[in-house]
């Protein structure tokens, strides 16, 4: 136990001015032409599954007939996996043991059939969350920030020796990165730009035309962190910090404008189970439209509550406990379908020491976990369920089958280590909460699942990392 927890401690840490103006040429990889204004195929392109950030996905599951068909050791931890219009899996990964004994982010190009490794693609070594939030888009490039301070658009193509992934595009964003600062979130929009955030505060777009890149930016208070990713819609972005919930929208310059801003309670320090101070969920659109309402959970120091806001004028839907038996405090976004919210725990959970930032209120708990259903109309929120799912990555909800796909551990036993032990695929019924499937699939520390994500191709193949491998789950 003490074994798998250093080598756990050692290795996973490593995965873990307002209205200025820039006109960029991108970089000596960069193509001729600029990219398109599109994100690649709707639930395999996003970590939360689509601009929206609703964790959801169109494609049915493995389910109730689920098999474990291949796995590989891609050598690292893959914090995120995509899968494009060709079928190909290619995931962000964090290497164990890179060049020189430093590791370093790197994509990796999975087969389809087998899940062995094809390609891989180690990057300039930056911070975590860069490597986390990036994106595929329509032409199954990876858009991931690397810790040189560039956008980068990764591609991949068939060479007489095999396949190949290279750096296709390049978008310089270092002026906007003080030192200790990283692109932490990143995603397109409607109008084709893309927009980026950054670890301090700074906010910026980049309009592409032809072979300029049209840079703008503004800083965000002084003291307000981000560590969770951007939620996109038509109209603008929802970006939550340290401190506070803000809508924006970019102006005709390109410039993000604040349309509203609503501070949060954040309590007197982040929670086990959590990776920061503050709020861990990335804010989630949902409701008519998609975009109607937008939700939060924040970190209350007794029990967080959800909270919901009309996205246009943030005024508020409804405040509630976010769990009423669960364990009190998440890392994870709410998943939503239709005027539905599904919000699971993650307090307690034991992630690296070196992962997290701050001392934590209590200083460790157990995993309790637990998933809850609450269900919002313009009068306010109802629990419609709660249950004692302890899950361990980043779930994903299908509006093909009504099922949650994820990873995760047996019943809650108190003093038993966490990173040891089987480790389940379980699917869990959205309409009811129960429990419909649950396949032992490895066991911790190895396919310690560590809260990576996933995703669901169509014909129903779960692409899921563990800490050792990567797991390709089949009906």
């Amino acid at each position: 136990m003490r074994c798998g927890r250093a080598v756990l401690n050692r290795v996973l840490p490593t995965l873990l001015v307002c209205g200025l103006a820039l006109v960029a040429a991108a970089g000596p990889a960069s193509a001729t032409r600029g990219p398109t204004s599109g994100v690649g195929p709707d639930g395999t392109s996003l970590m939360h599954g689509d601009l929206f950030s609703t964790d959801s996905t169109p494609h049915r599951g493995p389910g109730r007939t689920a098999r474990l068909a291949a796995s590989s050791v891609p050598g690292g931890a893959c914090a995120a996996t995509f899968v494009g219009r060709d079928g190909l899996p290619v995931s962000l990964c964090t290497d164990y043991v890179g060049p020189g004994g430093v590791a370093v982010p790197t994509v990796t190009l999975f087969d389809p059939n087998s899940a062995s490794v094809t390609a891989r693609l180690p990057l300039t070594k930056g911070g975590l969350l860069g490597g986390v939030y990036g994106y595929l888009d329509d032409r199954d490039r990876v858009v991931v920030a690397d810790g040189s301070g560039a956008i980068l658009r990764v591609a991949h193509r068939r060479t007489g020796v095999g396949w190949q992934l290279y750096v296709a595009e390049r978008t310089v964003v270092r002026q906007y990165l003080s030192p200790g600062n990283a692109v932490t979130g990143l995603a397109p929009d409607w109008q084709g730009r893309v927009w980026f955030a950054t670890t301090h505060g700074t906010v910026g777009t980049v309009t592409y035309r032809g072979p300029q890149r049209i840079i703008r930016a503004m800083k965000l208070p002084a003291g307000e962190d981000l560590g969770n990713g951007l939620t996109i819609r038509p109209s603008g972005a929802s970006i939550l910090t340290t401190h506070a919930l803000y809508e924006m929208k970019a102006a005709a310059d390109g410039v993000p404008r604040v349309v509203w801003r609503r501070a949060y309670d954040r309590g007197p320090a982040r929670k086990p189970g959590q990776l920061t101070w503050g709020s861990g969920t990335t804010p989630t659109y949902f409701g008519a439209g998609g975009d109607r309402w937008v939700a939060i959970v924040d970190n209350a120091a007794r029990r967080p509550h959800l909270l919901v806001y009309r996205s246009d004028d943030g005024s508020s839907v409804c405040r509630m406990p976010a769990f009423a038996t669960s364990g009190q405090g998440t890392e994870n976004s709410p998943m939503a379908r239709g005027d539905s919210l599904v919000i699971g725990s993650t307090y307690g959970y034991q992630y690296p020491p070196m992962a997290v930032t701050g001392r934590s209120i209590p200083a460790d708990a157990g995993f309790q976990g637990g998933s809850t259903r609450i269900d919002v109309t313009e009068n306010g929120c109802r629990r419609v369920w709660e249950n004692g799912d302890r899950i361990a990555t980043l779930p994903k909800l299908s509006r093909a089958d009504g099922l949650i796909h994820a990873l995760g551990y047996g019943p809650y036993v108190r003093g038993r280590p966490q990173q040891l032990g089987p480790v389940y695929y379980i699917a869990t019924d959205f309409a009811t909460g129960a429990r419909v499937t649950t396949l032992r699939v490895g066991d911790a520390p190895l396919d310690e699942p560590m809260e990576l994500t996933g995703t669901i191709a169509s014909g129903g193949t779960l692409w899921q990392a563990t800490v050792g491998r990567m797991l390709k789950i089949t009906p």
